[in-house]
This record gives structure tokens, C-alpha cells and sequence, in this order.
């Protein structure tokens, strides 16, 4: 029953994110992105978990501020032609970008993104932090108009990205900051063109799906849990490469994603984001590259758990493989360039 009941209401979520991509008018596109809303509810809901009802309830309070203020906007664009007083769609236009950007948690409007996440299970950080993103996002490239909103959203994106990150100890709320960080990149790449979006999300996605699911594996919430979890380095190695790879360090596959997006940005002569995107983005990567040194280069028992290797040695070889075959894309791109 309870297998049948998380199967239908997944289906909803798939079937609201693509009446709202899909959809011909806004109207449709917002009733797309309340069934998404109230399909993901169910799904959140956990009898194992006492704060999942708290999360929850988080989450439904924003979702329905961020669907009332999307509908308000919609509104003002439909009775635009009407009005004779003043510019309705100066106002509509940023309402509605605001909207969507509340919605995927772009900074500073992500004030409930690391409370519901530090509330609910890995399954449910996957699907907030990846598939969540789609509808909103596909919406907000058709009505993106003002470029100093997004630009000012780009820029505190990745540095409350970045440097909230740095304290973290709790690795569901990192990955939300590193999350938080990566919408700046998404957004640049959505500015460009869709086809750069659509790349970098499934990358990151791939990227964030290795990481979920080996940490879910093996129950792990916390930074000081991945040593009793993992006391073997060869296989932390491979494991922290994929952390690597989200903080865009070279040759990993998440610096490829980066180097096109930056490509594009310079292309469209956008200096200043692009330098301010490579500063703050360095700042992020320090807190991946200090998790990794302080894990590896500690002494620790180095007892192996044969239990451990059986279940994440296949998962960790390919995702290491593709995280490391960015180096023959890097070569052949540049090669063709």
C-alpha cells in the first residue's frame, strides 16, 4: 500500500513539472507547478522521521507565498492590456522572476531551503534539489527580462553559496549551499541559452546523484560520520573525487560545465559576472578541497569494511570513471575549438 501510494504521487510530480513546461499559457503553468506542490507533500511526509512533518510544513508555507505571488503576477500580465494608468508589466515581470526564484531557493530567498532539507530523508534531497528545479527554471528563461535582477540574484547566489558553506558540518545542509552556489552558475547558463542550462543541470544532477546516493547507502548525515563509515582512504578517495568534481576543479566533469558556461558569458561580454562567478566560486571549492585534505591526510584506523566495498565499490569505480573521462572531453572540445 504504502509502495502504491508513493508510486502515484511520484507520478503526479513527473506529470506536474511537464504540464508546466509544456504549458501554452501561464495559468496552465502554475497549476502544473501546484501539482508538483501538493504531489511532493505526500512524498515528504515520513513516519520514521519526526521532524519531516516540520519540514514539510516549511516547505508548503513557501511553495504556496512564492504560487500566490506567481499568480498575482499572471494576473497583472492579463489585465495589462486593459490598464491605461501606468506600466503594469514593469511591476508583473519582476514579481514573476522573483516568484520562480523563490521557488528553486536562489539567494536571498532561500531562507527555507536548509531547514526543510535538514528535516527529510536523502530520497527527498535528491528530488528538492535536482528535479525541483526543472519547471521553475524552464519558466523563468521564458520570462526572463530584467538582467540586473538576475544579475544581482547570480551574484548573492554564490557568495551565500560559498560562504555559508564553509562552517557546515552537517553534509545535507552543504550540499545545499554548494546547491545555492551552483543556481548562480545555472542562472548565468540560463541567460545564455537553454541548450547551456540543460547541460550544466544534467551534470550537476549526475554529480549530486553519485554523492546522495552513497551517503544514503550508508546512512551517513554528518561530516565526522564518513570516517566510521569509510575507514578505507583508497575508497574515500574516489568517493571525495565526485566532491571535487561539484566544486569545479580541473579536470573533473563540473569544471567542463563551467568552462562552457564562462565561454558563453565572455562571448556575451559579460566581464564583471564572469570575474565575480570565478572569485566566489573559489571560496566554495576551498571547503571541498579542506573536507577532502582533512579526511585523507588524518590518521585513522584503516580497518576495512568488507561490507562496505561489496555494496559501493561498483557505484564508486563509475562514478569515479565519469567524473575523470571530463579530461578526454576537455581535450577533444578544445580541440575542435
Amino acid at each position: 500500500m504504502m509502495n502504491f501510494y508513493k508510486m502515484v504521487f511520484s507520478f503526479s510530480l513527473i506529470l506536474g513539472t511537464i504540464i508546466s513546461i509544456s504549458a501554452t499559457s501561464w495559468f496552465t503553468a502554475w497549476i502544473g507547478l501546484e501539482i508538483n506542490l501538493l504531489s511532493l507533500m505526500p512524498l515528504m511526509k515520513s513516519f520514521k522521521n519526526k521532524f519531516s512533518a516540520e519540514a514539510s510544513l516549511k516547505y508548503f508555507i513557501t511553495q504556496a507565498m512564492a504560487s500566490a505571488t506567481l499568480i498575482f503576477s499572471i494576473i497583472l500580465i492579463a489585465n495589462f492590456k486593459y490598464s491605461s494608468f501606468f506600466e503594469i508589466s514593469n511591476l508583473s515581470s519582476p514579481l514573476l522572476n522573483l516568484a520562480l526564484l523563490m521557488k528553486i531557493g536562489a539567494a536571498p530567498l532561500h531562507f527555507w531551503l536548509p531547514e526543510v532539507v535538514s528535516g527529510i530523508s536523502w530520497y527527498m534531497n535528491m528530488i528538492i534539489l535536482t528535479w525541483q528545479k526543472i519547471a521553475p527554471m524552464i519558466l523563468l528563461f521564458y520570462s526572463m527580462k530584467s538582467s540586473i535582477l538576475i544579475s544581482m540574484f547570480i551574484i548573492l547566489s554564490a557568495l551565500i553559496g560559498s560562504l555559508e558553506g564553509i562552517n557546515q558540518t552537517c553534509l545535507r545542509k552543504l550540499l545545499v549551499f554548494s546547491s545555492i552556489n551552483h543556481i548562480s552558475w545555472m542562472l548565468s547558463a540560463l541567460s545564455s541559452s537553454l541548450n547551456s542550462w540543460l547541460l550544466y543541470f544534467s551534470i550537476y544532477s549526475f554529480m549530486n546523484l553519485n554523492i546522495i546516493f552513497l551517503l544514503n547507502l550508508n546512512k551517513i548525515f554528518f561530516f565526522s560520520q564518513i570516517d566510521k563509515m569509510t575507514p578505507n582512504k583508497s575508497i574515500k578517495f574516489f568517493f571525495f573525487m565526485n566532491f571535487l568534481s561539484l566544486g569545479g576543479l580541473p579536470p573533473f566533469i563540473g569544471f567542463f560545465i563551467k568552462w562552457i558556461t564562462l565561454n558563453e558569458m565572455i562571448y556575451n561580454k559579460l566581464f564583471f559576472l564572469s570575474i565575480m562567478l570565478i572569485i566566489l566560486t573559489l571560496i566554495a571549492l576551498y571547503f571541498y578541497l579542506r573536507m577532502t585534505f582533512s579526511t585523507l591526510m588524518l590518521s585513522t584506523t584503516e580497518n576495512i569494511n568488507p561490507h562496505f566495498i561489496q555494496k559501493s565499490l561498483f557505484c564508486l569505480s563509475f562514478s569515479s570513471f565519469i567524473t575523470l573521462s571530463s579530461m578526454t572531453l576537455l581535450f577533444s572540445f578544445t580541440f575542435f575549438i
